[in-house]
């Protein structure tokens, strides 16, 4: 059964830092679209940050650009998202989802996606 699950969540003052991690189990990543989204309440999903399935490109959003960086460690089968100088504004649940191939122009897209994790809260206050 194929299923995700992501840690790394919590509470973090304004200027710190977080690394999310997203680890597969049930299938490998390779080939695989992974893309970490976000919900904060009262608001639409939003895409973060992407790495395709297909070029191996990373993709980030305007908002996080410069401050959050993707990776991923095939030997263990996990994604991560390293978050640093987190704004309030970045308080949100935070979810890893995967497709198959390539996500291309729309890798922010969540329909795109047809696996998702349950999701890791975090929430950035002083």
């Amino acid at each position: 059964q194929l299923q995700f699950v992501e840690s790394g969540g919590g509470l973090v003052q304004p200027g710190g830092s977080l690394r999310l991690s997203c680890v597969a189990s049930g299938f490998t990543l390779d080939y695989y679209t992974i893309t970490w989204f976000r919900q904060a309440p009262g608001k639409e999903q939003e895409g973060v940050s992407c790495i395709d399935g297909g070029d191996r490109s990373k993709y980030y959003a305007d908002f996080v650009a410069g401050r959050f960086t993707i990776s991923r460690d095939f030997a263990k089968n996990t994604v991560y998202l390293q978050m640093n100088s987190l704004k309030p504004e970045d308080t949100a649940v935070y979810y890893c989802a995967a497709r198959g191939g390539s996500a291309g122009n729309r890798w922010y897209d969540p329909y795109e996606y047809y696996y998702w994790g349950q999701g890791t809260q975090v929430t950035v206050s002083s």
